[in-house]
């Protein structure tokens, strides 16, 4: 059988049977809902992102739903979107007892988009409950994400430095022990970040 030409693979794809038939292309609260059921989540997660801000309201309350693959879902969404009204539901699954909800909100609190700037948003709020995580969290994912979220405080924060150094020093983990090295005097993070904002004091002067 000769392989498929680029229009048969695009016809094939075109008519590709949708999983979320019956649902409004406009109806976010229900695509959320249906990031629950197995073989509609990955479809419901591709239109939501595609979708963008316009979704974000539906995101914001997924947040808060009873099945935790739709706030794990929610979080990884929110991953790529600067959306400061979803904080404070963020920082609350920190607390949540499912360590992969947890893991979820650390992960979309420390993306590299809400890193920019002096202060990220809700930095205050976030940093104490990302130190207790990182040094008595018992699943060691939460515990590395939680090191990751940290370390571009280390610099303004002492607090922040020392749970660091004790991190890396003492974490039962290799891998969170690695990640807490980065940001401890010498790492290559603090060593790199530390440049970064010598620079920028220099030029604000």
């Amino acid at each position: 059988m000769s392989p498929l030409t680029e229009s048969q693979m695009f016809l094939m794809r075109s008519c590709r049977i949708s999983t979320l038939g019956g649902i409004a292309p406009t109806d976010y609260g229900c695509i959320v809902e249906s990031l629950a059921i197995p073989h509609r989540a990955k479809e419901s997660f591709r239109r939501l992102m595609d979708t963008g801000a316009a979704a974000l309201p539906a995101m914001r309350d997924g947040l808060l739903h009873n099945d935790d693959d739709v706030r794990i879902a929610c979080c990884r969404l929110l991953d790529h979107f600067m959306d400061i009204e979803a904080l404070p539901r963020l920082i609350d699954n920190l607390k949540h007892s499912n360590p992969h909800v947890r893991g979820a909100a650390m992960h979309a609190l420390a993306c590299d988009r809400c890193k920019k700037g002096a202060c990220r948003p809700a930095e205050k709020e976030v940093l104490p409950i990302a130190l207790d995580m990182l040094l008595n969290d018992p699943d060691r994912m939460v515990r590395k994400m939680a090191a990751d979220l940290l370390g571009p405080s280390v610099h303004r924060n002492g607090d922040v430095s020392e749970a660091l150094v004790l991190a890396h020093a003492s974490d039962k983990d290799p891998t969170v022990r690695k990640v807490a090295g980065w940001w401890v005097p010498g790492g290559v993070r603090h060593t790199k970040t530390l440049k970064r904002d010598r620079s920028g004091l220099q030029v604000s002067a």
